[in-house]
């Protein structure tokens, strides 16, 4: 499969099998996080890989999150507050593991709506670090239809807005 079949058959995933994803999966979706692309090459980043249920569960607390306590684990990505471009580090860190698990056929959903000061709580985080985002994975147990997107024409433009 190539590159380009695995970003245009990626679906957000709420609902997983209860299925254990093996280790050298696992470690394949993170070291292609590892090796993203930052700024600098600081590499700003820190990846919390949950999979106790009961942590699990409490992450899943909130109307935008019920389905991480099915996922077989979640990535809680965090970025050093001192960098400025942490953020975007860590996204596309992040993104490397969706599309990397994607290729290994785990799904994944990433999730941006959660209390920061909750997740830091729950997981010990320091305070030097911010929460960018979280992403579960797992075997997917739906198959969604592709989500309507703009075409091209309208959100490109060359050389001048």
């Amino acid at each position: 499969m190539s590159l380009l079949d695995v970003i245009f058959r990626r679906r957000s995933i709420r609902r997983y099998k209860s299925k254990p994803v093996p280790d050298d999966v696992l470690k394949n979706i993170l070291e292609a996080g590892r090796l993203a692309p930052s700024a600098d090459n600081i590499q700003p980043w820190h990846f919390i890989v949950v999979t106790a249920p009961e942590i699990k569960r409490e992450l899943s607390r909130g109307m935008w999150r019920s389905f991480i306590k099915d996922s077989a684990f979640t990535i809680v990505g965090c970025g050093d507050k001192t960098n400025k471009w942490s953020t975007v580090d860590v996204a596309i860190a992040l993104e490397n593991m969706v599309l990397a698990a994607e290729a290994q056929e785990v799904g994944s959903c990433w999730i941006g709506a959660f209390e920061e000061e909750e997740i830091k709580k729950l997981l010990g985080i320091p305070g030097n670090l911010k929460v960018v985002a979280l992403v579960s994975f797992g075997y997917p147990a739906e198959k969604p239809n592709p989500r309507n997107k703009k075409n091209l024409e309208t959100i490109v433009h060359y050389n001048r807005f």
